[in-house]
């Protein structure tokens, strides 16, 4: 059971904390964590999941910007072995010097201020090939936009990034009845295991993320108008693509395509 806490919820760091017994277990069997794993929880709060991985795990490591609770997770879980704590900013820290072995992987696991919550998964993805898989709870829109398929309203850029690096799964929601302060909008818990190698690869990824920026930069166009700089509608047929289409009808797929195709007409550099 947690405990109560006199911590002031800071609107800065986007803090609202899980206080339901229930959900928190749901939460860590889904994680379905194993001793021998690594874990990696960004944002720990008031501990409610970190007590519960503790149980469970040999080593957890905690990112935790906000100073006044260092003191607390300190003192409550000094004598615990596997509890590890760094104050740090999620979104500058180099998960690589967590890991000890060769091969070893971490699992990412948090509950994220929507603040921040895009920006940390895309610096999380440059050093995906040290992370076995991820468990964020996060605004329910942004778990709609992260598993969008193709057609969806939600689906857009972000969900083009992240599906083009990770298997995408969008598990449960979480009312915010749930939390201290309540939210006010709806939670969910998303899974995101980075793929080894994408299933379909961009030759140049710099070109890869442009070009998708930019085919949803102005989204009621298609793209005959919004890549009109980048390739023109018979290059975009090349690519069994109608230029009539918008954005949000393409596949992942389509996207690495278009931007291939791309990186092999676009004009070069002198030098």
């Amino acid at each position: 059971m947690n405990k109560p806490s006199n911590h002031k919820h800071k609107k800065q760091f986007g803090q609202n904390f899980l206080n339901n017994p229930s959900v928190i277990a749901h939460i860590i069997d889904t994680i379905s964590p194993r001793p021998e794993q690594h874990l990696v929880e960004i944002g720990p709060g008031e501990a409610a999941l970190t007590e519960p991985l503790l149980d469970r795990v040999n080593h957890l490591d905690i990112i935790e910007i906000d100073r006044d609770l260092i003191g607390p997770l300190t003192q409550r879980f000094k004598d615990h072995p596997s509890f590890h704590l760094h104050n740090a900013d999620a979104l500058r820290f180099d998960y690589r010097q967590l890991v000890k072995q060769k091969g070893e992987t971490l699992r990412m696991v948090g509950n994220l201020p929507y603040n921040i919550s895009s920006p940390l998964m895309f610096h999380l993805l440059e050093q995906s090939d040290i992370i076995e898989d991820m468990h964020f709870m996060l605004q329910k829109e942004v778990v709609e936009r992260l598993t969008a398929e193709p057609g969806r309203k939600a689906f857009g850029r972000l969900s083009v990034m992240i599906q083009y690096a990770c298997q995408t799964e969008y598990l449960f929601t979480v009312g915010p009845e749930n939390f201290t302060p309540p939210p006010k909008v709806d939670s969910a818990i998303v899974r995101l295991i980075p793929y080894a190698s994408p299933p379909f690869k961009a030759d140049n990824f710099a070109d890869f993320a442009a070009l998708v920026k930019q085919a949803f930069s102005q989204k009621r166009k298609t793209l005959r108008n919004t890549l009109k700089n980048w390739l023109n509608s018979e290059q975009i047929e090349l690519c069994q693509i109608d230029p009539g289409l918008r954005a949000e009808a393409l596949s992942v797929e389509d996207f690495v395509h278009l931007a291939n195709l791309y990186s092999q007409v676009k004009p070069q550099k002198d030098g």
